[in-house]
């Protein structure tokens, strides 16, 4: 039975949909239904079907997803082990991490893995978090370095650390700001999900924000906002890199994300957990 497939009912059964189960891996939406198709004739039950605008597994869908969730992890941890293995034979470190990680916390813990491990080979990649936490799952990466909103970990079928909690703030150009008092201006977002985390803030001040420039690049979005151009919420890991000579970050009381380090549960090699024991170390000394 092809694997792809198997990845397929599961994404399916994970997501709901066809289109977010093409957005999870990767795939064209076209290629998602037609591995669908071809693992239906292949078992010769019907695994779907529709309801309103989403679709749900039939009985023989759920048994195969139950299924392909056990070899997908038995394929992973296979992998993992195997990789894991040749790692601490040959002394190698794959990273996935978002462009703030990557700016403050990944650096001092990469340091202090390098100092006992001088041969290292490094693999470095900035990655959103979603994707960090599809790359882990496809022993693409050891490591990924996550965030999210709340106190739940990221994943439950991966070895989540957390490492710290990054306050938000609003970065302006006027001193002790809030989000209520930019109500008319434009807004500076980055990603979907900062997209999102401004969007509901503004929503809880009572005015729906408006979004002027998109990009996830910092230190354009603080150029803007240098100018009088835009407002925009920001980590605190993203403002350490920072010119703040005409800035000012207003601490939003209510806003903080949560930084994860996640890992399979089946990586058994040491530099991998010295690596993670770094970066809690490392984020000992952020603000």
């Amino acid at each position: 039975m092809d694997v792809n497939r198997l990845r397929v009912i599961d994404a399916i059964a994970r997501t709901g949909s066809i289109t977010a189960a093409a957005e999870e891996l990767h795939y064209a939406q076209a290629s998602v239904s037609h591995h669908l198709a071809r693992l239906q004739e292949q078992v010769g039950a019907t695994l779907t079907r529709r309801v309103g605008r989403g679709i749900v597994l039939t009985p023989e869908g759920e048994l195969l997803a139950s299924r392909a969730r056990e070899i997908l992890r038995r394929i992973g941890d296979a992998e993992s082990e195997v990789g894991a293995l040749s790692r601490q034979l040959h002394g190698r470190l794959r990273i996935a991490a978002f462009q703030s990680a990557l700016l403050s916390l990944v650096p001092p813990a990469l340091a202090s893995v390098r100092a006992t491990h001088s041969d290292i080979e490094l693999e470095l990649r900035e990655s959103h978090p979603e994707d960090s936490l599809v790359l882990v799952r496809a022993n693409e990466i050891d490591v990924g370095i996550v965030h999210r909103p709340d106190d739940l970990p990221p994943a439950d079928d991966l070895l989540a650390v957390k490492l710290y909690e990054d306050p938000i703030y609003l970065l302006s150009t006027t001193p002790d700001d809030t989000v209520e008092a930019h109500r008319d201006s434009s807004w500076i977002a980055g990603c979907d999900r900062c997209r999102q985390g401004i969007e509901t803030l503004c929503l809880a001040a009572g005015f729906e924000p408006r979004i002027a420039l998109r990009t996830e690049d910092i230190y354009v979005q603080a150029s803007f906002v240098a100018e009088g151009l835009g407002v925009i919420t920001m980590p605190g890991t993203a403002l350490r890199s920072l010119d703040m000579a005409t800035l000012h970050a207003s601490v939003l009381p209510a806003a903080r994300r949560r930084v994860w380090a996640v890992a399979s549960h089946a990586s058994g090699s040491d530099i991998v957990h010295e690596f993670i024991a770094a970066l809690r170390t490392a984020s000992t000394s952020l603000p």
